[in-house]
């Protein structure tokens, strides 16, 4: 596809401090886009507008608190004006075996996976339905993951919090699509970001990097790119669900 619906579109990319969430920045800016980038690391955010120049705005934000997920669309208004372009990548997965858990990572996946992704999609949701009304395109991309289908042993409540992002997006895409809004969910398989880098169980942070060094698995920009080519399709063409894995992956 060509990116005849990209250019000159205003994006804003959550979890882009590093990961999928920093190479989806990078590529739709490449394309054409201006984009705020949206995450807790100050420093990295900077960074990269840097890299990417005058098209980029470092806003930074916890997601998992909605009063600062609004001051941060705010910010986003001011400077670029309305976003048509919204994709919710922030996320936490912290494994342990359910009994031994941590119960403050629970509420961190919780906090993040999913209210990070209500309170991010709810503060631009107006932009959406406006940009649809006005006869443009309007797209809200949901980073879900393979774990919201398949079962991980030890991460229960990742997998749970992946799952709810699999089926919000359908409500959603029921609820939007008809006023014109693409509600898309795009779930990866292996991806070599820092996703797990903080988990506390050691043995399952071993065991994860072990799963990743068992095959040839995705780049972040393998993801950008599926996104970008998701949100360049014609305006009549929603393309909802696209999973993405490492071949190797099955």
């Amino acid at each position: 596809m060509t990116n005849t619906n990209i250019e000159g579109r205003i994006a804003v990319v959550t979890g882009a401090s590093s990961g999928i969430g920093a190479a989806t920045a990078r590529r739709l800016a490449a394309d054409g886009m201006r984009v705020a980038l949206l995450g807790r690391r100050k420093d990295r955010l900077e960074e990269l507008a840097q890299s990417i120049g005058a098209n980029a705005l470092a806003v930074t934000v916890d997601v998992s608190v909605r009063q600062s997920v609004l001051d941060a669309a705010s910010q986003v208004r001011a400077e670029f004006g309305s976003v048509d372009l919204v994709v919710a990548n922030a996320g936490a997965m912290l494994g342990a075996p359910f009994e031994q858990a941590e119960i403050d990572e629970w509420d961190q996946m919780v906090g993040t996976n999913l209210n990070g992704l209500l309170y991010t999609g709810r503060a631009f949701i107006d932009d959406l339905l406006a940009t649809a009304a006005a006869g443009r395109t309007a797209d809200l991309v949901l980073v879900g993951s393979i774990g919201g289908h398949v079962a991980f042993p030890n991460y229960g409540v990742y997998c749970a919090t992946k799952a709810a992002v699999a089926h919000l997006t359908r409500n959603l895409r029921a609820e939007f699509g008809p006023r014109g809004v693409r509600v898309k969910n795009v779930e990866p398989g292996f991806v070599g970001t820092e996703l797990g880098a903080g988990m506390r169980d050691d043995t399952r942070r071993a065991e994860l990097g072990e799963w990743r060094d068992g095959l040839e698995i995705l780049v972040p920009e393998d993801i950008a790119d599926a996104i970008a080519y998701a949100v360049s399709a014609p305006r009549r063409v929603n393309i909802a669900e696209l999973v993405v894995v490492p071949t190797e992956q099955g």
